[in-house]
């Protein structure tokens, strides 16, 4: 062990004339800790939150979407559809019809997107039909009925898969029916009378994103194209690629390859202000929370200052036995480094720690009608604890500037002189 390193720690260790010193410096070492953990956890919380949130978005949404920049959709889509397979980087497409309905259940209605697909081709670019949580998914794949303008009869009602958090609003189960009233309706003497049909609730998905298990429902792409009255229409074509981070060169391409009178959107631009929130959420709770560690700082800076008030007589032995000024001052830069790594450890074990418990055992709910997930997430990462130790030993060796340098300053004639 270096002499400095040696000394540094006899003086940690060593009982203190005025208890006094020994109180801050314990102050000093749980400041720290304090400080380093409330950082891990923070930031896990932060990296849990873009973490969950973006898997959740990525499985329920598609990567690319495509679709026409005027007009009400995509017609003779097929012939389209069958050349824009052929793109680079393209593993799977998916014809989508949406519009925006109302959906009643005896007297509770709610607004919903619906989404008409068609099964097989949906399951590749979404995981939402694998969250079917009640009932099941699969009579979308059926043949659609041919349905007349009239009400259909009891064995020929299309089915219907909704959200979870609208089968509650509503009140629907499994098996009952609901009625899906259309704005686009028809025109006749009366006025503008919109469309309505009766479905069935097969399937209650649950993907723990509100924005989804309350405001969207699935049908049949052949059913929703009869109840807005729109034969051989989509509005969308979705996309899943082999590289989500570079969806939009990719969306480029198919672009191209549509021809003109297309545009596409992806992943990233559809949530650009969401993980914009997010990252700048992490830079300021980093910011606020490493004031902790300067508190801590500040401690340290007291407690060596004390303690070279308090060791004069002994810096000045040294100093007369031929110890040389520069070691005098690294002897308190190590006894402030030892106080900031013995915090720092600590801070490290107990953040993970509970980052950990967090993570794995999710005792801490939330809303998610305003945080669109329904618990808080943890995903701390190796990254954040080298970044948090860095900070918190390089603002610890700052304070230890001013005392290590005033311990090195003594004269030792001076400091004895009344001894």
């Amino acid at each position: 062990m270096r002499f400095e390193l040696f000394i540094a720690a006899r003086y940690l260790r060593a009982k203190r004339r005025q208890a006094v010193v020994g109180v801050i410096t314990a102050i000093s070492v749980i400041g720290v800790a304090a400080g380093v953990a409330s950082l891990i956890i923070a930031l896990a919380i932060t990296n849990g939150m873009r973490r969950d949130l973006q898997d959740r978005l990525l499985g329920s949404t598609s990567h690319v979407d495509l679709m026409r920049i005027t007009g009400d959709g995509i017609r003779n889509w097929r012939p389209l559809l069958a050349r824009l397979q052929q793109v680079p980087h393209v593993v799977a497409d998916a014809p989508g019809l949406y519009g925006q309905v109302l959906i009643s259940h005896g007297g509770r209605a709610g607004g919903v997107l619906i989404k008409g697909i068609v099964p097989a081709d949906e399951r590749r670019v979404s995981d939402l039909l694998q969250a079917v949580s009640q009932g099941s998914a699969e009579s979308l794949a059926s043949q659609p009925f041919s349905q007349s303008a009239s009400q259909p009869t009891a064995g020929s009602i299309p089915p219907i898969v909704i959200g979870n958090d609208l089968a509650e609003a509503i009140g629907a189960t499994v098996g009952d029916t609901v009625l899906v009233t259309s704005p686009q309706g028809e025109l006749t003497p009366l006025g503008l009378i919109p469309r309505f049909q009766t479905f069935r609730v097969d399937g209650i998905f649950k993907s723990g994103f509100y924005q989804y298990d309350n405001g969207l429902a699935f049908l049949r792409l052949a059913d929703a194209q009869r109840l807005f009255s729109e034969p051989d229409l989509i509005s969308v074509i979705s996309f899943k690629v082999d590289d989500l981070y570079h969806a939009d060169t990719i969306g480029r391409a198919i672009e191209a390859a549509a021809g003109p009178g297309y545009q596409t959107t992806n992943w990233m631009e559809q949530n650009r202000e969401l993980f914009r929130a997010l990252r700048l959420e992490q830079i300021v709770t980093f910011i606020v929370i490493a004031l902790i560690v300067c508190v801590a700082a500040l401690n340290i800076l007291i407690a060596l200052t004390m303690m070279v008030m308090e060791k004069t007589r002994d810096i000045a032995v040294l100093m007369s036995f031929g110890v040389r000024a520069e070691q005098i001052r690294r002897i308190f830069l190590f006894q402030g480094l030892l106080i900031s790594l013995i915090g720092t450890a600590l801070g490290l074990v107990v953040g993970y720690a509970a980052a950990w418990a967090g993570g794995h055992y999710r005792f801490i709910h939330l809303s998610a009608e305003v945080y669109a997930i329904d618990y808080l997430p943890f995903a701390p990462r190796l990254t954040d604890a080298l970044i948090v130790a860095a900070v918190s030993l390089g603002v610890s060796l700052l304070a230890t500037i001013y005392p290590s340098s005033s311990a090195a300053r003594i004269l030792p004639a001076e400091a004895l002189r009344y001894e």
